[in-house]
């Protein structure tokens, strides 16, 4: 059962201070690690593949179970998930950051994920559980605006760590801000369930959702060897994607009930989130490596570098998402796609001595307006286009799928684009790469923006206004939570 409590009182900030840190660090998390990649490679000798672990162990166990840290919350308690969820992910943090090898470092990163699974979900379930109906609003405002501070300043942040007192210091940053959520959390936010949260959990699902990822992950990364391992575990990873649709077409509880999929228009939008936030997920994790290893940056340099795209979003997402409840999100999410490919196209001149003013700098803006046109009447349309009980589990659905579809993409870009396991060792192989690899990136948005002008409708099926007015996540689109009487 919820309590009403006043954001205007002590008790209401303390909730908002709790969520927004617990948030926070899940998603400073997304964009701080990838400027440390470099650095970490060469400090743990690292081969190309262990770069690309150290982002995909994350996302295969966070994308795999955050639907599934939701539903616990609501049958167990959201506070005590969320306490769980901040615990865990400070615990991941931690052996990252005394990791003194790559395998161990990727084995924490998936541990990270699991407590990223737990609190994320849980940040925002706790303010729409805990708050008064007529404060609600105002603490999601709040708590979305001050979320994309943090990820506007992730980059900048995890720069200055690197460059200063270390890349462990990525990481280990996590664990007093964990000290300080879990203390608040248990003294000031209160209990809540959903007590017509019943039946048994979908584990099935979940783990065969997160081994197919797993699996495909690693076929992707070690496709260049075509040994008889990649090939068996390329089988098996779609094998297991099969089974999880059979299992989740059969299952009452279904974590991911294909129901939900009879809705043209979300079907349509997904297929859009995916060519998307594949194409963000592969640009913001070769970008970094470019500017450093070929441009010649400081991890600061690089990080600072990406601070137009994600200030663009922080500034004008709400009003991206009024303008594209005036008009419609088909021409938003056609010609948002189209920016963003033409940024990406621009980065191809970062070459060798690239001027920052004259050739980073307009790629970002470009990328950023892009980002702006599209990523805020993208989450408007999938609540729209489900039945108003089922937008919590619509968000989720569509945050998991734009995670998957980023770990795919950094998983196969490399692959596609012809980077070998020592590339970012190398500036002028690892440039030449990355102007193929940007050209792939470039073609999954287009793909993006034919789908969105071909299959998603003008008028909406539900008027179902987005929760997150503000967003600053370059990585995933926003996560809203479920509203009352949601079914998921």
């Amino acid at each position: 059962m919820a309590e009403d409590v006043r954001l205007g009182t002590a008790r209401g900030r303390w909730v908002l201070l709790a969520t927004v840190l617990g948030s926070s660090m899940a998603l400073l998390d997304s964009t701080v690690v990838n400027v440390a990649l470099p650095t970490i490679g060469r400090d743990l000798d690292a081969e190309l593949a262990g770069l690309q672990w150290t982002v995909n162990a994350y996302l295969v166990t966070l994308a795999g179970l955050i639907l599934v840290g939701g539903a616990l919350g609501d049958r167990y308690g959201r506070r005590r998930v969320f306490v769980l969820g901040v615990v865990w992910f400070a615990a991941g943090s931690l052996l990252c950051g005394l990791a003194p090898s790559i395998g161990v470092l990727v084995a924490a990163r998936a541990l990270q994920g699991v407590g990223g699974a737990l609190l994320t979900p849980g940040s925002l379930a706790l303010i729409q559980a805990s708050l008064h109906r007529d404060d609600r609003a105002r603490a999601v405002g709040l708590w979305s605006g001050f979320g994309g501070v943090g990820a506007a300043v992730g980059p900048f942040l995890g720069g200055w760590l690197v460059d200063g007192p270390g890349w462990r210091w990525v990481f280990l940053i996590n664990v007093p801000v964990a000290a300080l959520c879990t203390a608040v959390s248990v003294r000031h936010v209160p209990e809540s369930r959903d007590p017509a949260a019943h039946g048994r959990f979908d584990v099935l699902g979940a783990a065969l959702g997160a081994v197919s990822l797993a699996l495909l992950t690693y076929a992707l990364i070690e496709a260049a060897q075509a040994t008889a391992a990649v090939v068996a575990a390329g089988a098996a990873g779609l094998g297991s994607a099969v089974a999880f649709w059979w299992v989740e077409r059969r299952r009452p509880n279904a974590m991911l009930p294909p129901d939900i999929f009879a809705s043209r228009q979300f079907t349509a939008v997904n297929l859009v989130t995916l060519c998307v936030y594949a194409a963000f997920g592969g640009f913001f994790f070769l970008a970094v490596l470019q500017l450093q290893v070929v441009v010649g940056y400081s991890a600061l340099g690089a990080g600072a570098a990406l601070l137009p795209t994600t200030a663009l979003m922080l500034l004008f997402s709400s009003r991206a998402g009024a303008l594209g409840e005036r008009i419609g999100p088909r021409l938003p999410l056609t010609v948002g796609p189209l920016l963003c490919a033409a940024g990406m196209l621009l980065m191809v001149r970062t070459g060798p001595g690239a001027s920052y003013a004259q050739d980073v700098l307009p790629a970002m803006l470009t990328l950023g307006l892009g980002m702006v046109t599209l990523v805020a009447p993208l989450t408007a349309t999938v609540l729209a286009s489900v039945d108003p009980g089922r937008a919590g589990l619509a968000s989720g659905i569509n945050n998991a799928a734009a995670r998957a579809a980023g770990l795919i993409a950094v998983a196969a870009l490399p692959l596609l684009a012809g980077m070998g396991p020592e590339a970012y060792r190398s500036a002028t192989a690892f440039d030449a790469a990355f102007g193929r690899a940007m050209a792939w990136c470039a073609g999954l948005l287009v793909v993006g923006a034919v789908t969105a002008w071909t299959t998603v409708r003008t008028a909406p099926e539900h008027r179902c206004h987005p929760e997150c007015r503000v967003h600053g996540s370059v990585a995933v689109p926003p996560l809203e939570s479920p509203r009352e009487g949601d079914a998921g």
